[in-house]
């Protein structure tokens, strides 16, 4: 089995392989009025935005796990505390009280837990966003006549 023992140079070339090689390919056509700098310059920056992206959404996901395990341990605990609290005739309305104190912290946990979900996803997707509005940019420079 061959293995590709071409090198990739330039100074990109360590962060995303493969573009030496694309800018050699574009060059072999010889493309009057393209600016090949410019458009392997365009991908990198597509490639770092995705990375952002994605080290973005991780570490939204991080945070919302770390957050909801925080919360379970927090209900167990408490529902421990309540249980040994309970005795005798008040454990009824200890319950119920009890209960709708657990009804209304797990609304609010839920609460908690969408809201850091969508500022991840928001803040992933921004990236996302401001990238493309790079790339017309880009693309508008790109097809001005030189």
């Amino acid at each position: 089995m061959e293995t590709d023992s071409r090198q990739s140079t330039g100074p990109d070339a360590g962060a995303f392989p493969g573009f030496e090689d694309l800018k050699k390919l574009i060059e072999k056509f010889q493309l009057p009025s393209l600016d090949i700098d410019a458009l392997i310059d365009w991908q990198r920056k597509d490639m770092e935005a995705l990375t952002e992206m994605n080290r973005q959404a991780s570490e939204g996901i991080k945070a919302l796990v770390e957050r909801r395990n925080e919360i379970l341990r927090e209900t167990l605990a408490e529902w421990q505390a309540a249980v040994k609290e309970a005795t005798g005739a008040e454990v009824i309305s200890k319950r119920a009280e009890v209960a709708k104190q657990g009804i209304e912290k797990a609304v609010a946990n839920f609460r908690e837990l969408s809201e850091m979900e969508a500022q991840a996803r928001n803040n992933a997707w921004k990236v996302v966003q401001d990238r493309m509005q790079e790339n017309m940019v880009s693309l508008q420079k790109l097809l001005q006549p030189k």
